[in-house]
């Protein structure tokens, strides 16, 4: 048990809060806590980026603690203005719930959903009761210097760009939702810590107690932006195997380490002296059985194989049975092999979307689709 509460509490985490010997003293003690991680469905899919909190909480899930997954239904429709330079466009409420109606399906694939040790909750359900004098005394516990020293506040005051005090509110009522479920434990990426940190404060105001913060490290590109749809280069929980493991092989093999520690449960140094297509191989491989099964990936890395090391078209190509004229943007995004109209753009400006055959088209190195009209 101690090696696996270690591994728990360093593998892929970047901080604990306010200690990682506290946390791990209170997990060895055989205690049973309450941990939430929060997603806001601002797009209709999960991606990689929730698989690595996913398999953390599985993880604590495993080992008998009460996992809580809230759906952000009421903090979407604000937008979280972490790392954005301008506002977020709002969403309404059906908006938000029509784009989260695929995830408890997505997370069934991660956690056990089996089990009576985990939970869904929406934060809706407690935001909204909130009167006016409710929401003045909530906002007292925060001060306006601290909400401004934001980073990225400040980078955009120091551009002349608004910012809106809609944007302010989001901390505090993400910090509301760990105080309305009383939860030990909070767990997201280490770009989320600004407001979890506020959760944690707001917990010691308002119960006087110490709630911990675990951050976990970001999947990043060569240039440290993070994978995500922002970026374009996201790999979506709703991807196909094939596409699924055709986009890691797509990654620079800097970026091996980082996905073996945040995405598998594998220990890269058991083939660290093989070359990086290897590496990269069981990489992808790992990545699309944890999601797919066993099958899938095999059958994703058989044809993988077949299409770059034979000089083929992969033999289970995907097709896409489309509307006559309908642009070829409209039949990639709806397949999920770009996940925006400006990588779009700018993959076909680098000659990287290509008709390789008749009807068959090949996306960046390592995606293909096989177009046919109705």
């Amino acid at each position: 048990m101690d090696k696996d509460v270690e591994e728990l509490l360093t593998r892929g985490v970047e901080r604990i809060f306010p200690d990682k010997k506290v946390l791990e003293t209170v997990l060895m003690s055989g205690k049973k806590i309450r941990l939430y991680y929060g997603i806001d469905p601002t797009g209709s899919t999960l991606h990689l980026g929730h698989l690595v909190q996913l398999l953390k909480l599985r993880k604590f899930q495993d080992f008998g603690h009460e996992v809580i997954i809230l759906i952000g239904d009421f903090t979407a429709q604000i937008g979280d203005p972490t790392d954005k330079q301008a506002a977020r466009t709002p969403l309404t409420h059906d908006q938000v719930l029509e784009n989260a109606k695929e995830y408890k399906k997505q997370i069934g694939k991660i956690l056990d959903l089996t089990k009576p040790n985990i939970r869904f909750l929406h934060n809706e359900e407690w935001t909204n009761k909130l009167t006016p004098q409710d929401m003045l005394e909530l906002a007292s516990h925060f001060t306006v210097s601290n909400l401004l020293a934001r980073d990225m506040f400040q980078e955009r005051m120091k551009a002349g760009k608004e910012v809106y005090v809609h944007e302010f509110l989001y901390p505090i009522f993400q910090a509301y939702d760990a105080v309305s479920m009383d939860v030990d434990l909070q767990i997201g990426g280490n770009d989320q810590m600004f407001n979890m940190l506020a959760g944690r404060d707001l917990m010691k105001r308002k119960k006087q107690k110490e709630m911990f913060v675990l951050t976990t490290k970001l999947l990043t590109d060569p240039t440290g932006k993070k994978m995500g749809k922002t970026e374009g280069n996201m790999i979506t929980l709703n991807d196909s195997a094939n596409n699924m493991f055709g986009k890691v092989m797509s990654w620079s093999d800097s970026m091996i380490p980082l996905g073996f520690e945040l995405c598998t449960d594998l220990d890269p140094t058991n083939f660290i002296d093989e070359k990086p297509r290897d590496q990269k191989i069981k990489l992808a491989n790992e990545i699309t059985k944890i999601y797919h099964g066993i099958e899938a990936a095999e059958k994703a890395q058989e044809s993988f194989e077949q299409a770059f090391s034979k000089g083929g078209v992969p033999k289970d190509i995907e097709i896409a049975k489309v509307a006559k004229d309908t642009p070829l943007v409209e039949i990639l995004l709806k397949q999920g092999l770009i996940s925006s109209k400006s990588e779009f753009n700018r993959l076909n400006k680098e000659g990287a979307i290509r008709e390789i055959e008749k009807g068959v088209y090949r996306i960046g190195k390592h995606r293909f689709l096989r177009i046919e009209f109705l």
